[in-house]
């Protein structure tokens, strides 16, 4: 019971941290649609079976002994995440588009969400220290399972509660009128967060 609790009270606590996912599902839930913004969640829930799935067969363990391997990871998610960044400071005012909400399809959306989420290395260091140093290696295997499935789905429906607020129609109509500064924010955001993470690669 111990275990779960503490699970329990980590996973919270590092899902509604701020981050490259928070920044992505905002950005899509406001300048796109609700539809977009809860698929993105729903790919970054996605994106965390990923980081479970390597742990729990033992690659987790690799990643946290190999620093080479874990700053390869760190970079591949850095170079992603300033290619999205680079791409939303590149946004236009909206009357230079046709149809801004139409601007993302809905397997885009959930794939930014998985990517951003799945090549994220502070998902991979939470992941990875969380079965390492709390998980009990005499935990059943489908209790284990289980922790996952929970870590996914708390990622799911903190998102997707962000997707619904800043979707909301008051917050929307007020802003969408400097939708390009505001998509610029956010890819600014990105880009430091990718820096700071290729800055950062030679530690762990």
């Amino acid at each position: 019971m111990t275990e779960l609790i503490v699970v329990i009270t980590i996973t919270l606590l590092a899902v509604i941290s701020p981050g490259p996912d928070f920044a992505m599902v905002t950005r899509n839930s406001l300048m796109l649609s609700r539809r977009a913004g809860v698929l993105t969640a729903l790919g970054i829930g996605l994106g965390v079976l990923v980081h479970v799935t390597y742990t729990l067969i033992g690659v987790g363990l690799l990643i946290k002994q190999s620093l080479w391997l874990f700053n390869a990871i760190k970079l591949v998610g850095a170079v992603y995440l300033v290619y999205l960044g680079v791409k939303m400071l590149r946004s236009k005012p909206a009357g230079t588009l046709a149809n801004p909400l139409a601007a993302l399809s809905d397997a885009a959306a959930l794939r930014i969400g998985f990517l951003t989420n799945a090549l994220n290395p502070k998902t991979t260091i939470f992941i990875v220290s969380l079965f390492m140093q709390v998980v009990r290696p005499d935990t059943p295997r489908a209790v284990q399972i289980g922790y996952g499935a929970f870590i996914s789905l708390a990622h799911m429906a903190w998102f997707s509660l962000v997707a619904l607020c800043f979707s909301s129609s008051v917050v929307r109509d007020r802003l969408l009128s400097v939708r390009h500064w505001i998509d610029r924010t956010f890819g600014g955001l990105l880009v430091g967060f990718g820096i700071l993470l290729a800055v950062a690669r030679g530690t762990r």
